[in-house]
């Protein structure tokens, strides 16, 4: 009996969809993607910084600076900086947010 294996590849992308919900596109947001090359997310309330950095790398195939954190209204949202190499605007581009 042959079952079917799951590669480390497609592990990794179903780990890094349960802790990225969805990207925000409000106004703040797009202020924040073209003055300070940042995007925000709404993460799991348990993830923690370096999750959120790992799974926008793997998910969006970029380079992540930094992440901040905080939780309003019962929603975790992830203030996530893109380096220079392919900016905010490239991966807002690419999830259809512009």
């Amino acid at each position: 009996m042959q079952g079917t294996k799951t590669s480390t590849r497609e592990k990794e992308k179903k780990q890094a969809t349960e802790v990225i919900k969805y990207p925000s596109s409000t106004e703040k947001s797009i202020r924040l993607m073209e003055s300070e090359n940042k995007l925000i997310f709404i993460v799991d309330k348990k993830a923690t910084k370096s999750e959120i950095k790992k799974a926008i790398e793997e998910l969006y195939e970029t380079k992540v600076v930094s992440v901040q954190t905080t939780i309003t209204k019962g929603e975790k949202k992830a203030y996530v900086k893109f380096s220079q190499e392919k900016p905010a605007i490239d991966v807002a581009t690419k999830l259809g947010m512009i």
